[in-house]
């Protein structure tokens, strides 16, 4: 899960990127246009889902870790706990993906 949510950073960053460069490539020609709007919407996207589920992950993770060391029987179903708040950050991914394809390059 840590992987997932570096690669969920470093996605946000580099899209960031993108969006900020193609808005100061706009700005020249009249202010940023819909790419980069869209760029930007994608990083904010990325942002609120990865930091939704981080601090989900953080609070059913503590809860099902303390949970199985009283019980260890009850693991299989506090996981699932643990995985709907995953599952958040990859939503997330998945609306920023539908929202880049929006982006036409010229």
């Amino acid at each position: 899960m840590r992987t997932l949510r570096v690669l969920l950073l470093a996605l946000f960053v580099g899209m960031l990127l993108v969006g900020v460069s193609l808005a100061a490539e706009e700005a020249a020609a009249g202010g940023p246009t819909e790419a980069a709007w869209i760029a930007l919407a994608t990083a904010i996207t990325m942002a609120g889902s990865a930091f939704a589920s981080a601090w989900a992950i953080a609070a059913t993770g503590t809860a099902a870790s303390a949970a199985t060391a009283e019980k260890p029987e009850v693991f299989g179903r506090v996981l699932i706990f643990v995985a709907l708040a995953e599952a958040v950050a990859i939503y997330g991914l998945l609306i920023a993906f539908m929202l880049w394809t929006k982006i036409k390059v010229a």
